[in-house]
């Protein structure tokens, strides 16, 4: 049974609420946001007839964690970007409580969506149900229905497929809470991304090892890179440790030899995959030149998000900049994709002592920085210190005003920094480490640089772009 349509309430708090959201001085200027109410996880990440396509999780309707649509963005080059036709709203019975994550396909030439129809009952328990839409010729999307049921074994919990194809069967990887309430990650394949079959699990709490892994495992991504199989995932329920697993929920990673044959994935440890405040729900995809691209969520769910300034204004969250992936040494390195060096504009070089370094504008910059000593504070809200141990980011708790750290341990030559009117991207040692953060500071703000060291500055200022 199809659900009463909200098409005129979102239509209008769309008119409404994009106004005042362009005209908040934290709206970002190059990186891709709502233009209204509330934008989580990125969806359905995938290069398809010429063009990458973005869908997002998006509530138009306020700045709160439900009614969850599928918006759509398309780029030809992950710089210019055009708003598309709403993709999925919830509007069916399998998924009335939220159209939650998932991937896209390329099915024989059809855009193929596959995400999680969520479904609450009264008594507070709740289902879901993996489902496939497909895109139609005026750019909308047809729901063809649910394909998988829940699991035998599992709780409600269980969402977010990841869905590729290998030698002409479909995989599919899905985030999983089991009946102990320990987190999973879940294996099926298919014929015909229609009736799929259970190849057990493949990660998470008790397997291979892993233990005390946390009670819930969301939005996996499995896939090849650089000669070894990389899982990235989002475990909530982690253990917090001196220096790393400080957010809410992180994002992590783990690399292993994937046999198809057994279904089996034998991987290493748990690695944190961005340091920073803010950074969840990663998705990847291969571009049409063979990278692997990936871009995140800057949020985190159950934290301080409720206290972001931007609430007032209509709005919450963007996304990150687009990453380019590879593997080396054990460790996943992540650079800005390459695409984005068109948005820089009169670069100039600057070197000298930190505390003689001009002042740069943090509205739309990018700077490179050769130091292993120096204070960076942008705007008076957020500071980054480098020394011997590593970086230490620091900015006050919305909440109680309590000074917030994150870290990134081990030796620092190289940074490369983004920034956007309320986001800092940085990139340590040409990708080695990243630390992705919001920020609310008074605009006009300044980056200003501290300390006797000798640094090497390399900066620009970036292009404004809007999603057209």
């Amino acid at each position: 049974m199809t659900l009463p349509s909200r098409w005129p309430a979102i239509l209008q708090a769309v008119m409404k609420g994009q106004p005042r959201a362009l005209a908040d001085s934290h709206y970002p200027q190059w990186h891709a946001a709502p233009v209204t109410g509330l934008m989580n996880d990125p969806n359905g990440f995938i290069w398809f007839a010429g063009r990458y396509h973005l869908f997002y999780q998006w509530n138009p309707l306020d700045c709160e964690h439900r009614f969850k649509c599928w918006g759509h963005w398309s780029s030809a080059d992950l710089v210019h970007w055009q708003h598309e036709p709403m993709a999925l709203m919830p509007d069916e019975e399998y998924d009335r409580n939220g159209c939650y994550s998932g991937s896209a396909v390329d099915n024989e030439g059809v855009l193929t969506l596959c995400y999680t129809g969520n479904v609450k009952f009264d008594d507070g328990n709740r289902t879901a149900w993996q489902s496939l839409a497909v895109e139609q010729p005026d750019g909308s999307f047809k729901k063809l229905g649910p394909v998988l049921a829940l699991p035998e074994g599992y709780t409600g919990h269980v969402r977010d497929p990841k869905v590729w194809q290998h030698n002409r069967e479909w995989y599919m990887v899905l985030g999983a809470q089991d009946l102990q309430k320990r987190g999973k990650v879940l294996l099926f394949k298919s014929a015909d991304l229609h009736t799929w079959a259970s190849c057990g699990e493949i990660a998470g709490h008790g397997v291979n090892g892993l233990m005390d892994a946390g009670y819930m495992w969301e939005c996996p991504d499995l896939f090849a890179l650089d000669g070894t199989y990389v899982l990235i995932c989002c475990p909530q329920g982690l253990a917090r440790e001196p220096h790393r697993y400080l957010n809410t929920y992180p994002a992590a990673w783990m690399s292993g030899a994937f046999d198809y044959a057994n279904a089996a994935f034998d991987h290493g440890a748990l690695h944190e995959l961005d340091a920073g405040f803010e950074f969840y729900a990663p998705q990847t995809t291969l571009a049409e030149d063979g990278r692997r691209i990936l871009i995140g969520w800057m949020g985190v769910p159950d934290g301080e998000e409720m206290l972001q300034p931007t609430r007032t204004h209509g709005w919450m969250h963007q996304m990150t900049c687009p990453r380019e992936l590879r593997y080396h040494d054990g460790k996943l390195w992540q650079t800005p994709a390459r695409e984005l060096e068109a948005l820089r504009e009169g670069e100039q070089r600057w070197q000298g002592f930190a505390s003689d370094a001009p002042e740069l504008d943090a509205t739309r910059l990018e700077f490179e920085l050769n130091t292993s000593h120096v204070n960076v504070d942008f705007g008076g809200a957020l500071r980054l210190t480098v020394d011997d141990q590593g970086l230490r980011l620091e900015r006050a708790s919305l909440k109680n005003g309590e000074i917030l750290t994150r870290y990134w341990l081990g030796d620092v030559s190289h940074l490369r920094v983004l920034c956007d009117r309320s986001s800092v991207e940085i990139f340590i040692n040409h990708g080695e480490g990243v630390m992705s953060s919001r920020y609310f500071p008074d605009h006009p703000a300044r980056v200003r640089f501290e300390g006797a060291s000798d640094i090497t500055l390399r900066y620009w200022s970036l292009r404004a772009y809007m999603i057209e």
